[in-house]
C-alpha cells in the first residue's frame, strides 16, 4: 500500500481527526481531560460520547500491537511491526478503513447494555452488515466488510455486559478494507464507488480548498496557519438538531459546543474566504434569541443554554465582520442584523439595569465569559467596566447600521445612549488611574490585579488619550514571554492553571490588541500579536495557556484560538507588522 500525506501533520492527542461537517472524530479523548488508550470514534450528537473502540492487533497472535499513529489532513494511520492500518472520511458521515500486516478490532466502547444506555451489536441479516446502535447518540454505526473478512465476532445480540465488536482481518495473503458508517436508522447497502486512495486524495484536496480560501497569504513566516485552518475545518458540522446552520464547534474535544462570544472570533477568521461560514458563525446564536433579547450561554446538538449569557461583543464583531466580508451586506441581511442587536443591546439597557442605574451589570462571573476572574471575588452581582465598554461599542454599530438603513431618529438614539454609557463609565468607575468593579446591592467598588478590569481599552479611539495611555502602561504588566496574563503573575491569586486566573487566553488577546492599535498604541499591540503568534507556533491551539511556560491547557483543539491565530497572522503577513488589527 501507498500513503503519501498531504497538509499539516498533528497529535491526534492535541486535534481529532475529522472533516468538515461530520459530527464525529477519532480520538483517545473520550471525555473531559480522559485519555484512553486506543482511538475511539467519538460522537456530539446528543453530547460527547465513545461510541466505538478501535484496536490494532497482530495478525498472528490477535493480540494487540503497539503501533504508532499520524494524522494529517485527509488520511489517519497506525504504522506497527510488519504492518498498517489506514482510515480516510469519504462524507461526514462515512469513513473507509484499510489494513496490511495488521487487523483492526471495531468494539463498542461501553461494555454494559442497560435498557437505556450502552450499545446494541448485530449482524443485519439484510446485507449481512455489523449495527452498533448507541443509546447515547441516538445512531446506528455499520461496518461493512468490503475485502478480507470480519474475524472473532463477539457479543452479537447480546443483553448485559459483553465484549461486542468484530476484528477486520485479511483472509489469507493480501489486505483487507472496510467502511463504518453514522446513520439514523436505515439506508441502502453500501455500495464502494471509489478507490480508497482516491477518497484520500478526495479528502486532501477538500481540506487543501479550504486553507487556501481562508488563509491563501500563509508562508514560512505564519507557520501554524494551515494547521489552524484544519482545526476550524474539521470542527465544523452540519446543520442538525438544534444546529440551525453549518457550525463551527469549538472543539471536537470536549469543550463541543457553539458558545455566544466564541462564535465572533471564529466568523472574523473565516470572513474573507469563506463568507457564508462566517456569516452562518456569528447568525447561530441569534437563531435562539429569547423573548427578551437575550442570546443563550451556549447552543449545541440537542441542547440549548439560557442559564448564563455572554457579554455583548456583537456589535464590536459585527462592525469588523463587515469589513472582512468581501461583498457588503444585503439590505435584508443588514436589517435582520440591525433587529437582533438591537433586540439584544435592549436587553442589557432592561433586564440587565437595575432601576436607576445608568450602567448594566453581570449576574456572575459566567455572564463576563470570563467564568472565574478575581474581579468576582468580592461580590457575583456586579457592574463592570468591561462590560460597559463593550456596550458604547454595541451602540456605537447601531447608530451606524440605523444611518444605513435610513432610520437616522434611531441613529441619534443609539448615540446619546452610547454617549451618556461612556460618560457614565468614566464618571462612575474611572478611579483616577484604573477601573473599578462595583457590587449593584453593596455600592462596594474594588480593583484587582486581573486583566478584566482593563479591557475598557477596547474602547479604542473612544477613549481619553490620558486614560487610554494609562491603560496600556497598566496592561504591560500582564504581558509575559508569551502573551498577556489574565491575572499578574505577581498577584497572590495567580494560579497557573487557574483559568481566567493567569493563563492567557485568545479572545482577550484579540479584544486588547484591536483597542491598543485604535487608541494609537501600535508598538504594543505588534508586540502582544507576535508573542501570542509565536506561543500557537509553539504549543498549538489550546483553550489556554500557561503564562509562564506556554504551556497548553486544557482542550487542546480550540477554535476560537486557531482563528486568533489565523486573524493576528493575516494582518502580519498582509500588513508586513508584526501586528495588525481585527478589521479589514
Amino acid at each position: 500500500m501507498t500513503a503519501a500525506p498531504s497538509g499539516p501533520a498533528f497529535s491526534v492527542r492535541d486535534i481529532p481527526f475529522s472533516t468538515y461537517g461530520s459530527w464525529f472524530g477519532f480520538s483517545p479523548v473520550v471525555a473531559q481531560k480522559t485519555y484512553a488508550d486506543d482511538l475511539h470514534l467519538v460522537s456530539h450528537q446528543n453530547g460527547m460520547h465513545a461510541v466505538l473502540r478501535l484496536v490494532p492487533l497482530d495478525p498472528v497472535t490477535g493480540d494487540r500491537c503497539d503501533t504508532s499513529v499520524r494524522a494529517t489532513p485527509g488520511l489517519l494511520g497506525w504504522t506497527g511491526r510488519g504492518g498498517r492500518a489506514d482510515l480516510a472520511y469519504e462524507s461526514p458521515d462515512t469513513v473507509r478503513l484499510r489494513g496490511e500486516g495488521l487487523g483492526l478490532r471495531v468494539a463498542a466502547a461501553a461494555s454494559e447494555l442497560t435498557p437505556f444506555t450502552g450499545t446494541y451489536f448485530f449482524r443485519d441479516p439484510a446485507d449481512g452488515a455489523y449495527v452498533f446502535t448507541s443509546y447515547e447518540t441516538g445512531r446506528r454505526y455499520r461496518v461493512t466488510v468490503l475485502s478480507g473478512t470480519a474475524a472473532e465476532v463477539s457479543g452479537a445480540q447480546s443483553l448485559g455486559g459483553a465484549d461486542r465488536g468484530l476484528t477486520l482481518a485479511a483472509d489469507g495473503e493480501g489486505g483487507w478494507e472496510a467502511v463504518v458508517e453514522e446513520l439514523d436508522c436505515a439506508r441502502s447497502p453500501y455500495v464502494r464507488r471509489a478507490a480508497f486512495d482516491e477518497v484520500v486524495s478526495a479528502a486532501e484536496g477538500a481540506f487543501r480548498s479550504f486553507a487556501d480560501a481562508v488563509a491563501p497569504w500563509r508562508s514560512a513566516g505564519t507557520p501554524a496557519a494551515e494547521l489552524a485552518a484544519y482545526v476550524l475545518w474539521s470542527a465544523t458540522v452540519r446543520p442538525a438538531g438544534l444546529v440551525t446552520r453549518p457550525g463551527v464547534l469549538m472543539s471536537k474535544h470536549w469543550m463541543d459546543k457553539v458558545w455566544s462570544w466564541d462564535h465572533c472570533f471564529n466568523a472574523l477568521a473565516l470572513a474573507p474566504g469563506a463568507p457564508e461560514l462566517a456569516w452562518d458563525q456569528f447568525a447561530l446564536p441569534f437563531d435562539h434569541q429569547d423573548d427578551s433579547g437575550a442570546l443563550p450561554d451556549s447552543v449545541t446538538h440537542s441542547e440549548v443554554l439560557y442559564n448564563f449569557v455572554k457579554p455583548p461583543i456583537h456589535g464590536w464583531a459585527l462592525r469588523r465582520l463587515r469589513s472582512r466580508l468581501p461583498a457588503p451586506l444585503g439590505p435584508a441581511e443588514l436589517a435582520e442584523a440591525y433587529r437582533r442587536l438591537e433586540r439584544w443591546t435592549g436587553f442589557w439597557l432592561t433586564a440587565r439595569r437595575a432601576p436607576g442605574a445608568a450602567l448594566p451589570h453581570y449576574q456572575h462571573g459566567n455572564d463576563s465569559g470570563w467564568d472565574n476572574a478575581t474581579t468576582f471575588d468580592p461580590e457575583r452581582v456586579v457592574v463592570t467596566a468591561d462590560l460597559a465598554a463593550f456596550l458604547v461599542l454595541q451602540l456605537h454599530e447601531l447608530a451606524d447600521l440605523a444611518i444605513e438603513l435610513g432610520r437616522p431618529e434611531d441613529a441619534l438614539r443609539w448615540t446619546r445612549t452610547a454617549d451618556a454609557t461612556r460618560a457614565a463609565l468614566l464618571d462612575e468607575l474611572w478611579t483616577g488611574n484604573r477601573f473599578a468593579a462595583r457590587g449593584v446591592h453593596s455600592g462596594d467598588t474594588w480593583t484587582t490585579a486581573g486583566l478584566l478590569d482593563l479591557m475598557p481599552i477596547a474602547l479604542g479611539e473612544h477613549l481619553p488619550e490620558s486614560l487610554s495611555t494609562a491603560l496600556a502602561d497598566r496592561i504591560k504588566a500582564h504581558l509575559t514571554e508569551h502573551g498577556l496574563a489574565t491575572e499578574q503573575p505577581a498577584s497572590p491569586h495567580y494560579l497557573a492553571d487557574g483559568y481566567w486566573r493567569g493563563p492567557i487566553w485568545a479572545p482577550a488577546t484579540v479584544l486588547i490588541e484591536d483597542g491598543l492599535r485604535r487608541g494609537g498604541h501600535r508598538h504594543l499591540a505588534d508586540e502582544i500579536s507576535a508573542r501570542f503568534r509565536a506561543l500557537c507556533e509553539t504549543h498549538g491551539f489550546a483553550e489556554n495557556f500557561d503564562a509562564l511556560t506556554g504551556t497548553g491547557l486544557r482542550d487542546r483543539a480550540y477554535t476560537w484560538t486557531a482563528a486568533a491565530y489565523l486573524l493576528l497572522a493575516e494582518a502580519h503577513a498582509l500588513d508586513g507588522t508584526e501586528g495588525g488589527h481585527a478589521g479589514g
